[in-house]
């Protein structure tokens, strides 16, 4: 009872707190001075009424618009209203602006910075055409396979049907990759107001000497106001259709430099990181244990695809079960960062030290023109004895017994003291026997052999994995020898064994099969300790027909 008031009293200020939100965005933080933005307000707050105070705006900025949008979502079964006001401005000097604070009621939101860059003379503003493109590099000599950012933007002082379409940018020597969805903003030129949609590209250029970025082609239908009365839903659209191209603009691309090592992948960005974590931290590891190995390798100015593979972990002692790598690209204002992670899980199979070599990754730095190493230092690791997962070593100092030279003995003297042995030995025996009821008694604390061995293999052959290591280590306890000492004799109980702790500490063993390893435990041969595991337990009852 207590802990479900407790749960209604934290789902209670969780709503309240949800409740009392208002929050602020703006959907670009680095614009021109005749550029606009757009500052979106949201609240949550269902008993609050009336618009956001926008005066202290006016300042820095002039207020173009304001338009509401009201929306119902359902969260947790729960109907919640959001109310959004996106507010269009225009700043009114450049440099560090700041948005400042704005209130809603008792509600306020967080003031937000954005860079203004001053207004230079555009090319562009000297035309007089109401659709025109322009295009942009932002560095005009890169090395080979360094990012370049293309910016192609389309300025239309007239309205436009959505029928327009921009012609796919195609380069044979280069690779591209398109940065995020376009934006749409407006920016004043020459006072008359543009809509300005811009669009960004990331170009890796694949061999060195001079590249064209070609021309791109962009065709919209203009909106022709004075024929709207004769406009037909299903007929064709009244107004002009244009076309315009952006200029074709140069690439120098530079060859790898030649103090670059020859045997180390080339890679050339602005910022390199390698870092590495581990679950659970390997500083209590034991015989058995799977320790997961987490590496990440991150690079801005280029796509995962560049990132060549990681060196894999080669230790001896160590079993490595690697997992597919994960590559990812997150789009930054710079252009692309791309990242690679690698897991494997190392399962140690002894007890002891062992040496992780060192990581390196070597690249070259783009923006301070030189070469970088980024590194991993070694790691050691100290691995514990687990009971019944490692062979005990045998051991080496066992006293040995003394044989104390003396007369040497007759054949008959031989002969006649192992017989008396034997003899003595036999009486013994028959001794015991007759003092055992004839059924003997079962004095059994735990399961019985033939239990655990049914158990591990219906474990085996229904495929669970866990189940089959829990049944495999509760019937290894009653054996005279160790998993190891069994799979260290027996190659096919050896590779079963692997095949199962794939499945285990890998996500690529995740449909296993059983059947070979109960096939490896019923072949298990006979050894000295007690012959064959699978069949060493007998009936506890005599022979029906005793013979």
């Amino acid at each position: 009872m207590t802990r479900l008031l407790c749960t209604l009293f934290l789902s209670l200020l969780a709503f309240q707190a949800s409740a009392q939100s208002f929050s602020a965005s703006i959907d670009r933080a680095r614009l021109s001075a005749s550029e606009t933005f757009e500052l979106t307000l949201e609240s949550d707050d269902a008993t609050q009424f009336g618009k956001p105070d926008l005066g202290p705006l006016d300042t820095l900025f002039e207020v173009l618009g304001t338009r509401q949008v009201n929306r119902l979502t359902t969260v947790n079964g729960e109907s919640r209203a959001i109310t959004r006001w996106i507010v269009t401005l225009q700043p009114k000097q450049s440099g560090y602006v700041v948005v400042p604070p704005l209130t809603l009621g008792d509600l306020q939101t967080l003031p937000i910075t954005l860079h203004v860059e001053e207004a230079n003379g555009d090319s562009a503003a000297s035309k007089l055409a109401p659709v025109f493109i322009d295009a942009s590099l932002d560095q005009s000599s890169v090395y080979v396979q360094e990012q370049s950012v293309l910016t192609l933007r389309i300025y239309h002082s007239v309205s436009l049907y959505d029928d327009s379409s921009l012609s796919p940018l195609e380069m044979p020597d280069a690779r591209i990759e398109q940065l995020g969805k376009p934006r749409t903003y407006e920016k004043d030129i020459n006072g008359i107001r543009h809509g300005v949609i811009e669009l960004r590209y990331a170009i890796f250029p694949q061999r060195s000497g001079e590249l064209t970025i070609p021309a791109q082609a962009f065709t919209a239908t203009l909106v022709d106001r004075s024929s709207r009365k004769d406009f037909q839903p299903f007929g064709p659209r009244p107004g002009k259709v244009a076309r315009v191209k952006s200029p074709q603009i140069p690439l120098t691309v530079k060859a790898k430099p030649a103090d670059y090592p020859s045997d180390a992948p080339w890679l050339p960005a602005r910022a390199l990181s390698l870092a590495e974590s581990w679950s659970p931290q390997p500083d209590d590891a034991k015989v058995g244990d799977s320790l997961t190995r987490n590496l990440m390798l991150k690079a801005d100015g280029l796509s995962s695809a560049q990132l060549n593979p990681l060196p894999a972990t080669e230790v001896e002692g160590l079993r490595r079960y690697p997992d597919q790598p994960q590559l990812a690209n997150q789009v930054s204002d710079n252009g692309v960062i791309g990242s690679r992670e690698e897991r494997e899980a190392l399962v140690p199979n002894r007890s002891g030290q062992f040496e992780l070599p060192a990581i390196e990754i070597v690249w070259w730095n783009t923006h301070e023109d030189r070469l970088e190493r980024t590194s991993l230092p070694a790691r050691r690791l100290a691995v514990a004895p687990a009971p019944g997962l490692e062979a005990e070593p045998l051991a080496s100092d066992t006293p040995t017994q003394a044989w104390v030279q003396g007369p040497p003995l007759w054949p008959w003297q031989l002969s006649s003291a192992i017989l008396s042995l034997s003899t003595l030995f036999g009486f013994g025996l028959w001794w015991h026997a007759r003092r055992q009821p004839a059924i003997a008694r079962t004095n059994q604390t735990g399961p019985s052999p033939r239990t655990l061995l049914d158990d591990l293999k219906r474990a085996c052959l229904a495929n669970d994995s866990q189940a089959t290591r829990h049944a495999l280590d509760a019937w290894a306890r009653q054996q005279p020898e160790t998993l190891a000492e069994m799979a260290a004799r027996f190659v096919p109980l050896s590779d079963a064994l692997d095949g199962l702790n794939g499945a285990l500490y890998s996500e690529i063993g995740q449909h296993w099969q059983g059947e070979d390893l109960w096939l490896a435990i019923r072949t298990l041969p006979n050894n000295a300790a007690g012959g064959n595991p699978s069949t060493q337990e007998t009936s506890p009852l005599p022979p029906l027909y005793p013979r």
